[in-house]
């Protein structure tokens, strides 16, 4: 018989009770260093006095109205984006994959609008993920993502990560709307992509007359030390998305965009009714407020090269369990030989949270205002699970 929860999701048996900063509490009392952040999202770890005092005092007052009517704390959110980033405007959503819904018809309503309807195709790259809504899946385009649903969406070219030739190729193609990549690729296994290959998109785009859509969903919000990824490049998107950290737990997520990219985008061409609710809006001010900081963000890259350095000596001591480390800043991931299944399995024996990933990558995903004692506390967790992998495969 089919459980009330749809189950589609391949679940630890794990239940949790409460949550304090970097830590997690299971049922039955036992304390895991959480690594995972709920997958990017817990920006400032679990019940963040901060958050819990801004969300109280908001429950109090307002809830919801909907964008029938002005919200202020939907405005207060977005003057301060704006004043923090690259964009003149924003539409907020409840999530990750509501952003690129958004993200791939704005791109699209901006040619039609010029007077270019045929512009419409939208370049990603293998390893993305952008959601799982029929738009996003067909973004990412593999059978996994896929299969079983029916007629994909038209609209999206697939390309192989890094490949500039073929990407140069395929951009001077006149019915090219967007370019829709993540700085950082999470799901497809903490890819980075080189600066110097994010400036040679943002030129191309810009010779090209194509707009240029930034993923920061689990990269942006100073995750990698940066308020967004794509500032390590030196360069602006004409559109970014962002959600996840964003709310710091609270559902939240935004549409970041220039006023030349949002141009088609007059009243009537979407909406959402619960998008920008006066809760998300107020925890998601708070956020921002915090992480935007200049001295957050150094704390945030001094952070992750110390988590780092340790991981680089954990990958030194069990070589045949972990190959490397890849990202940046507090996005981090161990490359492993062994299964990452089994890995990730040792942490929750270790009582350590890890994330797996593609390419047989734990991800490292911890609260950005994690102590130095937690990374030195998550290093011995790691390393005896290392241990325990070791010992299993002999």
């Amino acid at each position: 018989m089919i459980p009330s929860i749809l189950p589609t999701y391949n679940r630890a048996p794990l239940t949790f009770v409460k949550g304090e900063g970097a830590w997690l509490v299971e049922q039955d009392g036992r304390r895991f260093l959480d690594l995972g952040s709920g997958i990017a999202v817990n920006a400032l770890g679990h019940a963040a006095p901060e958050l819990v005092e801004v969300l109280t005092a908001q429950a109090q007052k307002l809830w919801h109205v909907s964008n029938l009517y002005t919200v202020a704390e939907q405005k207060a959110l977005a003057d301060k984006l704006v004043e923090v980033s690259f964009a003149d405007t924003v539409f907020f959503t409840n999530s990750g994959t509501e952003t690129c819904e958004l993200a791939v018809k704005m791109a699209r309503k901006f040619h039609h609008h010029a007077g270019a309807p045929e512009r419409i195709e939208i370049l990603t790259f293998d390893g993305c993920f952008h959601g799982r809504s029929s738009a996003a899946i067909a973004a990412a385009g593999t059978e996994k993502m896929i299969g079983g649903f029916g007629p994909v969406l038209p609209g999206f070219r697939h390309l192989t990560w890094g490949d500039m030739e073929q990407f140069n190729e395929e951009i001077a193609k006149p019915d090219v709307a967007a370019v829709l990549i993540e700085p950082v690729q999470g799901e497809g296994g903490i890819r980075v992509l080189p600066d110097d290959q994010l400036k040679a998109i943002r030129a191309a785009c810009d010779a090209h007359g194509v707009l240029l859509i930034a993923d920061e969903v689990q990269c942006g919000m100073g995750r990698t030390g940066k308020l967004f990824g794509f500032e390590w490049a030196g360069i602006e998107p004409d559109i970014a998305m962002s959600a996840k950290g964003i709310g710091g737990g609270f559902p939240l997520g935004a549409v970041l965009a220039t006023e030349a990219a949002a141009a088609g985008m007059i009243a009537g061409t979407h909406g959402s009714t619960y998008g920008g609710n006066p809760l998300g809006c107020a925890v998601g001010k708070a956020v921002v407020d915090i992480v935007s900081d200049p001295a957050f963000l150094d704390g945030v890259g001094r952070k992750g090269g110390a988590l780092r350095q340790k991981l680089e000596g954990l990958v030194a001591a069990h070589p045949d369990v972990f190959e490397s480390v890849r990202g940046q800043g507090l996005m981090l991931g161990l490359k492993c030989k062994a299964p990452v299944a089994d890995v990730v399995k040792a942490g929750y024996d270790a009582l350590v949270i890890t994330v797996p990933a593609a390419d047989n990558v734990a991800r490292l995903l911890p609260p950005l205002n994690i102590t130095e004692e937690e990374i030195s506390e998550a290093i011995t967790r790691l390393d005896a699970a290392a241990t325990a992998v070791e010992e299993a495969a002999q």
